[in-house]
Order: structure tokens, then sequence, then C-alpha cells
């Protein structure tokens, strides 16, 4: 299959506002990519490039090896989108109605349209909701519902932007092994903008990051961490009372509970190892217990973006 997403010096301006700015980047079949950025930064502007909604103001766009602008019909067979604020269900209609129009759209056999429909109601636990109207449809019944008919025609491509929002923890998670099964079987490529740091942590291998248009980082989360220079968190239980460990060569004591009971020490992985700093905690203490925290990929997105900016 040939590459999935590929934009080359891709640029969309509004009037004196340029929204994106020499984006560049190639995404490959069977990626999951997070595609992150603060509101207005360009994320939504992009993704109506790639999906045939806005034409570029200039540069090269190819979505599922396909112009998204000359070829838009067949991209939408290929491709399968979810808004978090817009609906492609039918807002009267029972859920079940919304499926069989859908499949009909995307000219889906009959017998092939209401298996893959049943294959999907199942694995979403859609079942009881089939025939109740899209408009009574709690919030994370409905989101299942939009990514079910975004799936319905088995797309090489989904992009999901801000999929999550307004969901409870469960809901949340329901969603999220949904996704990884679903990709771990049909391989599906995964586009999802998001602001919530939890979906981009269980769902993404890859992450691109847009500030003010323009492609920041492009990389992996642990690749982002050490690029803002975040540090990992050694959290030491220890078995009596110990003073500060503040002599800890190559980490920092960050906190110290329970009269000296708990401490917790950061590191920067780029010079040094968590199995080191716990030898020399060691050599002074005994330990019961520990644990490593990795950075906060919020505060690491926040100092990459005050390194970038004036």
């Amino acid at each position: 299959m040939s590459t999935i997403i590929e934009t080359r010096e891709l640029v969309r301006e509004f009037k004196k506002t340029r929204a994106v700015d020499r984006m560049s980047f190639v995404v490959e079949p069977g990626e999951s990519v997070g595609y992150i950025g603060a509101n207005g930064a360009g994320k939504s502007t992009t993704i109506k490039m790639l999906t045939g909604i806005l034409k570029p103001t200039s540069g090269h766009v190819r979505t599922c090896g396909l112009d998204p602008m000359r070829q838009r019909i067949a991209v939408a067979r290929r491709v399968g989108v979810v808004f978090g604020q817009r609906s492609q269900l039918w807002w009267d209609l029972p859920l079940g109605e919304s499926f069989t129009i859908l499949a009909a759209i995307h000219r889906l056999d009959p017998a092939a349209g209401r298996a893959r429909t049943r294959e999907l109601v199942d694995q979403l636990e859609m079942g009881p909701q089939l025939g109740t109207p899209v408009r009574s449809l709690s919030l994370g019944q409905r989101m299942r519902a939009e990514i079910a008919a975004a799936l319905l025609h088995t797309p090489d491509l989904l992009i999901l932007d801000e999929p999550t929002i307004g969901l409870d923890v469960l809901s949340k998670q329901r969603l999220r092994e949904f996704l990884v099964a679903e990709r771990r079987e049909r391989g599906t490529t995964l586009l999802l903008t998001t602001h919530d740091m939890g979906d981009i942590e269980r769902l993404c291998d890859r992450v691109l990051v847009i500030d003010r248009g323009a492609l920041a980082f492009d990389g992996t989360l642990a690749g982002l961490a050490a690029t803002v220079g975040a540090q990992r968190l050694l959290v030491i239980d220890l078995a009596v009372p110990t003073p500060p460990l503040t002599a800890i060569a190559g980490a920092t004591l960050v906190s110290n509970e329970s009269q000296g009971l708990r401490q917790s020490l950061a590191f920067d992985p780029k010079s040094t190892t968590a199995a080191a700093v716990l030898a020399r905690v060691s050599a002074v203490a005994e330990v019961r217990d520990l644990a490593i925290e990795e950075p906060d990929i919020e505060d690491v997105v926040r100092r990459l973006y005050a390194a970038s900016r004036p």
C-alpha cells in the first residue's frame, strides 16, 4: 500500500493569517499518529485539506495516494472522519437506520453492510440503542455510534478530531480499547487530534506537535520528553525513616514524605538511568518498594511551546 498521508510545504492562508505554514510530514500504513497543538494552531485546517474540504494555498498533499481536491469522492471511500462537535448520523432517525443509509452511501454490498454493522455494533455494545433516535442517545453512546459510522466502510485511514471530548472516564476507556483492537485486527491507520493527553499516551506511537501552523516536533512521546529535557521520577519507599536523600549523584530530591519513609528523586534519562539512581540509594538506605513515573505529557508540550517561542 502507498503512503497514507503525504504533505510537502503545505500552506493555507486566510486573508492575512497563515493557518498552516509549510507543513511537511508523511504517515505510513498502520501508523497511529497524535496530531496535537493549542486551539488555533492549525490542526482542523490541516484535516480539512487532507479530506478535500479546503483547498491549499500552496504545497503538496496526498491522502491514500489521492489528490483530496480532485479526487474527493475516492478519498471519502478510503477515509473515515469523526469530528467531536459534528455528526454524520441522522438526528431524528433510529440509529440502525443511519447505519443502513451510510452503508448505501458507501455502496456496500447489502450483505456485507449488514455484516459489518453487526460486527461494529457487537464490539461497541450498541445493540440496545439501534432502535433509539440519535437525538436520544447519551454523549458516550453517540460518540461510539459516530466512530462505528466512520468505520462502516472499513477505511484505510481513520481521522478522529477530539473523539473523547466530554466523555466520562469509563466511556473514554471503552473507546480506547475498541480503537486499539480495530487497529490490531485491520491495520487501520489512525490520525488523532485531541487535547486529552490520555488519548495520545494510550493510542499513539508517534506525535506531531503543531505550533502557530508550523510543525514543532515529529517523533515518539519519549523523544518529545527528551527534546525539552523532561525528567523521570523515581519514587522510593524506604524501610525506616531516612534523612533527605540530597546527595544522590545524578538525581535531585523533589519530595520527602512521612518522615523520610517515601522520597522522590528526579533524574535526566539522557545522563543516567533509574537502575543507577536506585543503586546509589540502596548503598545508603534499605529500599522496600519503588515506582517510576514518566514525565507529564501536558507539561512536556507546554515546555516545547515555551522553548520554540521568543
